[in-house]
């Protein structure tokens, strides 16, 4: 079984007892959540597309931690004009595990 779910945004491929990080969500770490933003939905064969979403289907998943990723370096420069700039950036994630898909 497996679901396309918007969450953040962005669509995701979901089956249960899977692991992802998605971006920073708000909510606390040990909740519970649910994504009502199903477009596809499959189960043994059986396929339900969402026109745009599939009425009454629910993914539930469970908030793990809150995180940062890796640092990412962003440099300006410009030749011939000593003009050189460096920022860094390091983007949030929620990391959750999907729990169940329900119909």
């Amino acid at each position: 079984m497996y679901a396309i779910v918007t969450i953040a945004g962005k669509q995701w491929n979901l089956s249960p007892n899977q692991v992802i990080e998605v971006p920073l969500l708000a909510a606390e770490a040990g909740s519970t959540i649910r994504f009502d933003q199903v477009h596809l939905l499959a189960d043994a064969g059986k396929v339900t597309l969402g026109k745009p979403f599939v009425g009454k289907a629910i993914v539930t998943a469970k908030v793990l931690e809150h995180g940062r990723g890796p640092k990412i370096i962003v440099g300006k420069f410009k030749r011939r004009k000593e003009y050189r700039k460096r920022n860094g950036h390091r983007q949030g994630f929620t990391r959750i595990e999907i729990q169940s898909i329900t119909a």
